[in-house]
């Protein structure tokens, strides 16, 4: 079968998975948008579909005006003895914790901390011990993946916590995964950063605590030196066996711009790489040690058939799994329908590391067009392409002192530009309309039958190697400056070319 990556479009980052019965389980970081960590799932590795959150209570997480790209950080989902653990971290609260349910549909547990600190953390269960790895420094000071055995009901840090593996010598070493294969222990990590010298490499042991053995040829993994080609930033991924034998890596990587055009502004997506263990016990994976677009492989059926959802609407997304706010929402804000949707700006805008009025989808491939009729009273309302704070761009009506107006603004760090201004008579009849493509968005106005252009910017402006940060763009529907009026937005629709 031919399948083709992303297999998770857009800002998806972190992936890791584990299996139960027939059924793989996925998480994604999700740094400050609430609800916390999705979660998909997926019978034959090709197809996800979200299936919810695990962070679902504002006391489950502290996102309180916390800045773009803290709050959540890599999580890690596991199963034990019937029952799933995620384990994160609050990267602005620099906390480690874990939370648990018995109903992968259902709530998770509050939150359960652990004294070890780093990022990154996952856990090892074995003969009734629970293992707990960090990227950090022990107890001792010593840089490295870091490990403790800890009381899994409490946390309880059971021994002290020890460097187990300092890595091939790539710069930030993170996301420690541990598995027994064939009698063996493989500690897999990232290391190089998840920019364009992001790798996957591991070692293996004879215990779980080591000593570990680095793996001859690492990095496994990695994009790195692949000049002129778009998928980039390779690494950050997760080991998983399927039902009939065959291994994977799932695991993080951007598509940049274009050939030569070295920005990303999806962020970071899930990619899907096969492995092959050798006869001496090492795996290698992908092409060459690479991931590609399309992988052509015999251990998925050629009965597979890789779906892809081309159109998002009101009608066929699900509130509380598509979508996200910025931070804990005040949901009295927030009036949500089957076809539209009513929202309450307040003073607070989409500029602040605040709480705006403000609900979005992710931005899933480049190039599309995005279109929502918006209605309102006062203030300003309207459809955002948000990276963060101070890298985004608005479309958007407001109020004004004769009547309304549609403007074009473009926030590019500390410069704040309203482009282009058209007036209206009324918001009844008018939509707001953008075309996106690798390198740009170009705004309209639909005015009583004409479309009107107002301007374009490029994407690059809002990726993170302009911005900075780990998320990706979030297209997000925002209201701000009413009083006790609402704005209504109806007719949405993102369709992908």
């Amino acid at each position: 079968m031919k399948y083709n990556n992303p297999v998770i479009k857009g800002f998806y980052p972190d992936p890791s998975v584990c299996k139960v019965d027939d059924t793989y389980y996925l998480v994604c970081s999700s740094f400050q948008y609430f609800p916390g960590v999705p979660i998909f799932e997926s019978k034959d590795l090709i197809n996800w579909k979200q299936i919810g959150h695990c962070l679902t209570r504002k006391s489950q997480v502290q996102l309180e005006k916390i800045n773009s790209s803290g709050g959540v950080f890599a999580p890690t989902i596991r199963y034990n003895n019937g029952r799933f653990y995620m384990t994160t971290t609050n990267d602005t609260t620099r906390q480690n914790f874990y939370v648990w349910t018995d109903d992968i549909y259902g709530e998770w547990s509050e939150p359960i901390s652990v004294d070890q600190g780093g990022i990154d953390p996952s856990l090892y269960f074995e003969d009734g011990k629970t293992y707990f790895m960090s990227n950090g420094a022990d107890d001792n000071g010593v840089p490295g993946i870091v490990q403790c055995e800890i009381e899994i009901e409490t946390g309880k840090k059971l021994t002290p916590s020890r460097t187990i593996w300092q890595g091939t010598g790539g710069r930030f070493l993170e996301s420690p995964h541990l598995y027994k294969i064939d009698g063996k222990y493989y500690l897999m990590a990232a290391e190089g950063g998840t920019e364009y010298g992001h790798m996957v490499t591991y070692a293996r042991g004879n215990s779980p605590f080591g000593p570990f053995e680095a793996y001859a040829n690492n990095p496994v993994l990695t994009n790195r030196n692949l000049g002129g080609y778009e998928i980039q930033g390779v690494g950050h991924g997760d080991l998983i066996q399927d039902n009939s034998g065959n291994w994977w890596i799932l695991h993080l990587g951007f598509r940049q711009q274009g050939q030569w055009a070295a920005y990303h502004h999806l962020g970071r997506e899930v990619f899907l790489t096969p492995v092959n263990f050798n006869e001496d016990g090492w795996f290698t994976a992908g092409n060459n040690g690479t991931t590609i677009y399309c992988f052509d492989v015999e251990s998925i059926s050629n009965n597979v058939v890789q779906n892809e959802k081309k159109c998002y609407t009101f009608k066929n997304t699900e509130w509380d799994k598509d979508w996200c706010y910025l931070r804990h929402p005040h949901i009295e804000n927030y009036k949500l329908s089957e076809d539209s949707i009513s929202l309450k700006g307040t003073n607070i805008t989409i500029d602040e590391a605040d709480s705006p009025t403000f609900i979005g989808i992710r931005q899933r491939d480049f190039n599309g067009v995005i279109s929502c009729n918006v209605c309102i009273p006062d203030g300003e309302a309207g459809i955002t392409f948000y990276l963060d704070e101070n890298h985004h761009y608005d479309l958007a009506i407001r109020r004004c002192d004769d009547g309304y107006e549609v403007i074009e603004r473009l926030n590019i760090g500390d410069i704040k530009s309203v482009e282009k201004t058209v007036s209206l008579k009324d918001t009844n009849n008018a939509s707001l309309v953008v075309h996106a493509s690798n390198y740009n968005y170009a705004f309209y106005a639909n005015v009583e039958g004409k479309k009107i252009p107002l301007g374009t910017a490029q994407t690059r402006y809002l990726s993170s190697e302009v911005a900075g940060g780990f998320t990706g763009v979030v297209i997000g529907l925002y209201s701000y400056g009413q009083t006790t009026n609402y704005a209504e937005f109806k007719n949405f629709e993102c369709k992908y070319l």
